[in-house]
């Protein structure tokens, strides 16, 4: 454990909070109870930030320790600051990636518990997604009351660990009834639809609403089966009890950080839950809050899911840039690579936010580069700032934030906008990602596809926003077409009902929802030293 930690009693008294809202997880730890949110004393009264990137390369643009850097940046230039941030999935953790706690002077604190078990959400949703699927498999051999069709279940099993061998599996659930002997798999638990449920729930009454939506299968008459139907709300809400609480920590610089949840940003909306945010907008003037992978995916879809659900309206976005991923998209030439770049300011700009360019300066990068963004960015009238967080912490990030306040103190009345209307139909919301956020000219669906989507629209969920799961590692549905490309088609292979959180999820192409483990994982690097510390995560 780092000297340097805060207790947590020193974070909260910063807050001003009250004993009666938090509850302590060691010393450096606490959850917040969502009392704090009905208390007349806490009105809302900061600014939401969304941090957000330009295509990332494999290894990431550093936007966790951009988010992180800025945060630390706001509180250094006077500002009562907090960042809200998703929990690591273990997944990613003993993956390819590794921890998820950002990196250098600009990490969450204690970054090893925060990577591991932390305050046991993870553990709890893992297990209200399993009882889910328990109960499904009881009712299935105790007579099967309400004719489920066992080849229509929808609902897999779940595991917070990247394991290949689980992606199918055959269950026996003994006997020769009825559903005895059925495929089925696991998927990760960030790609849990409980997981999405639990960040985008607004109270505890949302949270049971949401989680008894569930559809987990339909009957052989083609009708929808509930969680509800199966009774087993009342069971995953006691699992959820204490995991629904946000979760209080620090960074590196003892700045107040609240981590919670963890959904993916492809098959989900890939952002910190709706309670740390709505929390953070009431204890601080800034709320720093990262969505997962560029713009075209976490950020539209905090802007055409979370938004509307929520309620909550970002006052600007942060967009972090780096050399390597400009280079990249530009096929090794740096000047190239604009066009995406250019891109994604333009995204930003399509949802009425106000854009601020954060170029994140690697090891690597020289002067004649980065002189070279800033002017590019300059010639798209965009506002931008050098950052240094990951070498400097805060000091190397105060510029972006000065740039930040400005930028939101001189576009006091933004009024973000979404996608498509609500009204639309499945399809006319896919098209209009497709082609106002991503570029495209048309959609293809696959016949299965469209059998789903009018079964769900059947169903009355024809009105749920769309949740589009593509490759983050290109602006298209193809991870190996750089830039920026027009005059494309979005190709719609499949389309999965997630009624308890509230979308459809459309899917592009594969969608891996149970990763495997690399040859050499990072789990190979990790330990434990003589005095019970974690080392090499």
């Amino acid at each position: 454990m780092k000297k340097d930690i805060l207790p947590i009693e020193a974070i909260v008294e910063k807050l001003n909070l009250p004993e009666k809202f938090v509850e302590r997880h060691g010393p450096y730890g606490a959850k917040l109870r969502l009392e704090l949110l009905n208390d007349a004393e806490f009105p809302v009264r900061g600014k939401l930030i969304l941090v957000t990137a330009t295509t990332p390369t494999v290894s990431g643009e550093g936007k966790t320790v951009t988010s992180i850097g800025l945060v630390q940046g706001l509180e250094k230039i006077g500002k009562r600051a907090i960042i809200t941030s998703r929990e690591p999935s273990l997944g990613p953790v003993f993956g390819m990636k590794g921890g998820a706690a950002g990196g250098g002077l600009s990490q969450v604190e204690p970054a090893e518990k925060i990577n591991l078990h932390f305050h046991g959400d993870f553990h709890a949703i893992t297990s209200a997604h399993n009882l889910l699927a328990a109960l499904i498999d009881s009712h299935l051999f105790h007579g099967n009351v309400l004719d489920l069709d066992p080849h229509a279940i929808t609902w897999p099993r779940a595991l917070d660990m990247n394991d290949r061998a689980l992606r199918h599996i055959l269950v026996n659930s003994g006997g020769k009834r009825e559903g005895a002997n059925r495929h089925t798999g696991f998927v990760i638990t960030a790609a849990s639809e409980i997981m999405a449920v639990l960040t985008l729930a607004d109270s505890r009454e949302d949270l049971r609403l949401r989680l008894g939506r569930i559809v987990i299968g339909q009957t052989k008459s083609g009708k929808p089966v509930t969680a509800a139907d199966l009774h087993a709300t009342g069971p995953m809400m006691a699992l959820l009890g204490e995991a629904i609480m946000p979760n209080l920590v620090q960074t590196t610089e003892g700045t107040p950080a609240l981590v919670h949840c963890g959904p993916f940003a492809n098959i989900a909306h890939g952002t910190s839950s709706v309670l740390s945010q709505q929390m953070g907008l009431r204890l601080a003037d800034y709320v720093v809050n990262e969505t997962g992978f560029a713009s075209d995916l976490g950020f539209e879809k905090y802007m055409d899911i979370v938004m509307p659900s929520s309620g909550i309206k970002p006052a600007a976005c942060v967009l972090v840039t780096t050399v390597q991923s400009v280079r990249n998209q530009g096929g090794g030439d740096l000047e190239a690579g604009f066009l995406n770049l250019k891109k994604h300011i333009a995204i930003v700009r399509g949802f009425n936010l106000p854009a601020i360019v954060a170029i994140n300066r690697f090891p690597n990068d020289t002067e004649e580069e980065l002189k070279f963004l800033e002017k590019y960015c300059e010639g798209q009238g965009a506002a931008f700032a050098l950052s240094e967080a990951f070498a400097k912490g805060g000091a190397g990030a105060t510029a972006l934030a000065e740039k930040v306040v400005s930028v939101i103190a001189a576009n006091p009345d933004v009024a973000p906008e979404t996608t498509y209307q609500r009204s639309a139909s499945p399809l006319e919301k896919i098209t209009a990602v497709a082609q106002k956020v991503y570029g495209a000219a048309t959609v293809e669906l696959t016949p299965h596809a469209e059998e789903k989507l009018a079964r769900f629209t059947k169903w009355g969920y024809g009105d749920l926003p769309a949740c589009i799961a593509k490759t983050q590692y290109s602006l298209t549905d193809d991870p190996k077409q750089m830039g920026a490309p027009t005059g494309w088609t979005l190709h719609i292979s499949d389309a999965v009902l997630s009624a308890g959180a509230g979308f459809l999820v459309v899917i592009s192409g594969s969608m891996m929802l149970m990763p495997g483990l690399p040859k050499a994982s990072r789990a190979l690097t990790i330990d434990v030293d003589a005095n019970g510390d974690i080392i090499g995560m």
